[in-house]
């Protein structure tokens, strides 16, 4: 098979808020090739991600991703592999290229698989699927109260994890931080496993994320995740290593596979998490699940959108046992849950499993998409480079 077609789709809800919530606008990405089709989808900015797929040259490692794609053969994973080796030499210079190659990527696999009628955790190497306890990610409340409701509204939904992230956490002191800790594990009860997500808020300060570790540990929060700038490795290992029982969690913010490996040597972190819509696709987040089981830590995936993106997130770790707890997008935005016609789905004891059909096992709703789709033209010196494609 050739790759002859690869189309962008942006999609946005009327109003985008300020709110940390990542399910407000898509990029997906449909690969055609020899009579199939695979989706995916992009973790990052629509527009710039478009723009790095078709802009003019710069220079000879600063090129347009198209150009590393389009027309190249796609028969196995080893084809998978040296386009997105292309995509890093030829476009090196253009920091959005990971972005835009992840849901290109993630396409690639998707059609693959279906062309193989396997499932892609089981091209990857896996013999099973593993039952996975999804978390509901969900953000703090304005209000300890709110954040309690929440909390106990995970419950209610059937979940036995869950993880809050953002909101006032680190923008006030440490005791108003010791509340919402507080609220959102009285909400939850004892037993459920909680996690914490307070997005890079102290970037290196350590004696400020220092204050909280005694309320997240009276909290029994399971890790804290992404207290410091992604590569700042040593103030990473220096919270670790100030005794507290609270793991330290990171990598979703891990551009290729070695940003997401040296957090697991340097910085002494428990629990990996990897984006497969930013670190370069499915491919090197099973190379970061492998290094991970190397080397003691536990993988999660990281995700935030919708379903499709939700399952490419579980193919990596698929068949690792365990790995056992796993992201599970709990209140998303309309535009994210219109994607996909099938969703994951818990089962009877509340787990979830990475698809067993062919590719992603997932079917985007081309008509449910179409009312969010941003009719987008990219023009250079009069020449048109890029207009939305049909659906």
């Amino acid at each position: 098979m050739k790759i002859e077609d690869v189309d962008l789709f942006y999609l946005s809800m009327p109003e985008v808020t300020d709110e940390a919530d990542g399910s407000q606008d898509a990029l997906l990405v449909r690969v055609s090739a020899g009579g199939f089709v695979g989706w995916g989808e992009c973790e990052a900015a629509p527009l710039p991600s478009i723009a790095a797929f078709v802009c003019p040259k710069s220079h000879g490692v600063c090129r347009p991703v198209g150009e590393s794609v389009i027309g190249q053969k796609l028969n196995d994973p080893a084809d998978i592999a040296r386009i997105s080796a292309l995509v890093g030499y030829n476009s090196m210079d253009l920091l959005q290229a990971p972005h835009i190659l992840s849901g290109i990527e993630m396409a690639l696999w998707d059609l693959l698989g279906r062309k193989l009628g396997e499932p892609v955790w089981h091209i990857l190497g896996y013999d099973h699927s593993c039952a996975k306890t999804p978390y509901a990610s969900l953000l703090f409340g304005d209000t300890p109260q709110t954040t309690l409701e929440r909390a106990r509204r995970a419950v209610k939904d059937g979940f036995s994890a869950a993880k809050f992230g953002w909101g006032p956490i680190g923008r006030g002191d440490a005791r108003s931080d010791a509340d919402q800790f507080a609220a959102a594990r009285e909400g939850l009860g004892r037993e459920a496993d909680l996690m914490v997500d307070v997005g890079q808020i102290f970037g290196d300060n350590i004696a400020a994320a220092g204050e909280r570790l005694p309320s997240l540990d009276e909290a029994s929060v399971l890790w804290l995740e992404e207290p410091f700038h992604a590569g700042a490795l040593a103030a990473y290992r220096a919270l670790s290593e100030k005794g507290a029982k609270v793991r330290m969690a990171g990598g979703e913010a891990a551009h290729n596979f070695h940003m997401a490996a040296h957090l697991l040597e340097y910085a002494n972190i428990g629990f990996v998490q990897i984006d497969c819509g930013r670190i370069g696709g499915i491919g090197p987040a099973k190379r970061v699940a492998d290094l991970a089981v190397a080397q003691g830590a536990t993988y999660v995936n990281h995700t935030f959108t919708s379903h499709l993106a939700l399952s490419a997130s579980m193919q990596p770790f698929a068949g690792l046992a365990d790995s056992r707890i796993c992201e599970y997008p709990a209140a998303l935005k309309p535009l994210a849950v219109a994607i996909t016609t099938n969703q994951i789905q818990r089962d009877g004891n509340g787990y979830i499993c990475a698809p067993e059909a062919p590719g992603l096992g997932m079917e985007v709703n081309v008509s449910g998409i179409a009312s969010y789709l941003v009719d987008t033209e990219i023009r250079v010196g009069g020449k048109l480079l890029y207009k939305t494609p049909a659906l």
